[in-house]
């Protein structure tokens, strides 16, 4: 799944590409966002983010899976 999440003051967003599942996701994210502590993302290359959950302007969650570009053969 694609998780789109803007920051306060930034004019880039954060993208990550995770396979944990949306519902605990969000509830993570919801939460930072009401305590303003910060939550940590891992990707599915491994990668760690932490993300101020005070500074966090939105977050898009797409469950639908991306097109991938690349010849089969």
């Amino acid at each position: 799944m694609e998780i789109r999440i803007g920051i306060q003051h930034s004019p880039r967003e954060i993208v990550i590409e995770s396979g944990e599942k949306a519902d605990a996701l969000l509830e993570r994210l919801s939460t930072a966002i009401a305590d303003g502590s910060p939550v940590t993302l891992v990707d599915d290359k491994g990668r760690t983010v932490l993300i101020p959950g005070s500074k966090v302007s939105y977050a898009e969650v797409s469950t639908e899976e991306p097109r991938r570009v690349g010849f089969l053969g």
